[in-house]
């Protein structure tokens, strides 16, 4: 399979108009010192590859202002489904938009598995970013058990179909990032086809509702050593990178 996807020439420059995008998912790291530090070397990206960091919450501030006039964009790893109100700890839309936020994670494995966030809320989610003029960034993907019963087609289906009742006119401005849940943290990286044929499905769902030209990125132990075969594949237009985005040399040369 490998070698046809890869050969398919019209795949491939669509994925090139698409463009790359490197997005750094910092999780619950960093204080300020060492962002300071990490935000300095971050905020010298450039070329053609799109650069972003998603900062915990009570960093934003410093990285809208160390990475002001960069090429580097930021957003949060999470926001509230609710505009305002009596929701203690949540974080709105409009807030993030007042530190200059770009992009907001929804959905994230650790999320839908540590805070029971259903497929529902994650769509409201990506809803509430979409109106306060966020750019949702979508995570899907199985666990090793439900890839080892063959059912991650199934599995992405369901997590995709409330995002996909959005509409077309949503879905073409949000991402989608195809995170298998083994491969999140482990060492562990499905293969570039392995990676490649979920991309292609997903692909192929987008299309059928008119959304073809989503940006579709793969995140799982993404590292400078591995990256570019990944993004040898047609269907997968750049990364959501954990570790290896607290390295900014490291950052930078996953999209070297």
């Amino acid at each position: 399979m490998g070698s046809n996807i890869v050969s398919d020439s019209q795949n491939a420059a669509a994925a090139g108009s698409r463009g790359l995008l490197v997005m750094g998912n910092w999780k619950m790291h960093g204080t300020l010192a060492d962002n300071a530090k990490l935000l300095e070397g971050v905020r010298l990206a450039s070329g053609e590859t799109e650069f972003a960091v998603c900062v915990p919450f009570p960093y934003l501030a410093q990285a809208a202002s160390e990475l002001k006039g960069s090429a580097v964009t930021w957003g949060a790893q999470d926001v509230s489904a609710y505009a305002q109100g009596a929701y203690t700890g949540e974080v709105s839309a409009a807030m993030l938009r007042d530190f200059g936020c770009k992009w907001v994670l929804v959905g994230h494995s650790e999320r839908r598995s540590m805070h029971a966030e259903s497929d529902q809320l994650v769509a409201d989610k990506a809803k509430a970013a979409l109106a306060a003029g966020l750019i949702p960034v979508v995570c899907v993907g199985e666990s090793l058990d439900q890839r080892d019963a063959g059912q991650v087609h199934a599995v992405i289906a369901r997590q995709l179909a409330p995002i996909i009742a959005l509409g077309v006119d949503s879905l073409r401005q949000l991402v989608i990032a195809y995170e298998p849940v083994w491969a999140i943290g482990t060492g562990r990286t499905a293969t570039p086809e392995q990676a490649q044929e979920v991309h292609q499905a997903i692909r192929a769902t987008l299309k059928s509702v008119g959304a073809q030209d989503v940006k579709v990125l793969y995140g799982g132990s993404v590292k400078a050593s591995n990256a570019a075969s990944l993004f040898a594949m047609p269907d997968i237009d750049g990364a959501l990178v954990g570790g290896a985005s607290l390295i900014a040399d490291e950052f930078l040369r996953i999209g070297a």
